[in-house]
């Protein structure tokens, strides 16, 4: 058998689930093959922090939604679920691929992507790292949607319903420096098209530049502006959404937490690094 053929019959298949309610409707799943390599979050942080039970239910969701098969979560710090020992502790067979590591961030972060290809260059088993969450539609999805829980955003901009607490601007609040600005700008970008509204990014470890986007969107019109937090939950940065926000006097929005197109996208990040490798 080529090796072509073997890296096609690897692969997982797509599959689309019987039509069923709520947001759930129509994704499109991922069904792999026995032996396939385990799919692994790499979390920010340790177990035992806040947010940590948010890697839990996105790793359920990716199994009972998308792939079929457990996946596991593993820290970047402590000894408790570390990284290191989840990818230790797992199962492989000469000269095959055991884990495919799949960042839980919603875009690039040099300093947690260095990490997570640090333990997987240093595992005892063979693994890749795939891309990041984000920058994708789906983030901006789940943005919308934490908006919208938050009474800060219609929850379908087409709707003719009143909110008196929608906002007429958002900044998209992300860990990180000016780089991380700059990616997640993609993200403000596609959010602004569902909003119809102004949307401008800033980093959370700068109360500058909060204060800079809430200028800008005041500029622009904006009467009303909401915080965005452009993270999932277990990052440090989570604890800097509530002063962000007040410094710019805004109402803000919840973590994206384990929203339904996070799991969509960690299997997506999971059949891309699979796929590369395989055809390798």
């Amino acid at each position: 058998m080529s090796p072509e053929s073997q890296a096609s019959e690897a692969l997982p298949s797509r599959r689309r689930r019987a039509p069923r309610g709520g947001r759930h409707r129509g994704d499109e799943s991922f069904l792999l093959p026995p032996g396939s390599p385990t799919l692994v979050l790499a979390v920010p942080g340790h177990a035992r922090q806040a947010g940590a039970e948010t890697a839990a239910e996105l790793a359920r969701l990716v199994e009972m939604e998308h792939t079929g098969q457990p996946a596991a979560v593993g820290y970047l710090d402590g000894e408790e679920a570390g990284l290191h020992g989840v990818l230790a502790g797992l199962r492989q067979e000469p000269d095959e691929l055991a884990a495919v590591v799949v960042p839980l961030s919603t875009g690039p972060d040099p300093r947690f992507d260095r990490a997570v290809h640090g333990a997987v260059a240093s595992s005892p088993v063979r693994a890749v790292a795939a891309e990041p969450l984000g920058p994708h539609p789906l983030i901006a999805e789940a943005l919308h949607d934490r908006l919208a829980d938050a009474g800060l955003a219609r929850a379908d901009r087409i709707r003719l319903m009143t909110m008196v607490t929608a906002a007429s601007g958002v900044i998209v609040a992300t860990p990180g420096d000016a780089t991380a600005v700059r990616q997640a700008e993609v993200t403000g970008v596609l959010l602004a098209s569902r909003l119809a509204a102004p949307v401008f990014t800033a980093s959370l470890n700068d109360e500058a530049s909060v204060k800079a986007a809430a200028e800008q969107l005041r500029a622009a019109g904006a009467a009303s502006i909401a915080v965005a937090p452009h993270l999932i939950g277990p990052e440090p940065e989570a604890a800097l959404v509530a002063s962000a926000a007040a410094v710019v006097g805004a109402p803000y929005s919840a973590p994206l937490g384990a929203h339904p197109a996070l799991a969509r996208l960690a299997a997506l990040r999971y059949v891309e690094a699979l796929s590369t490798a395989l055809a390798e």
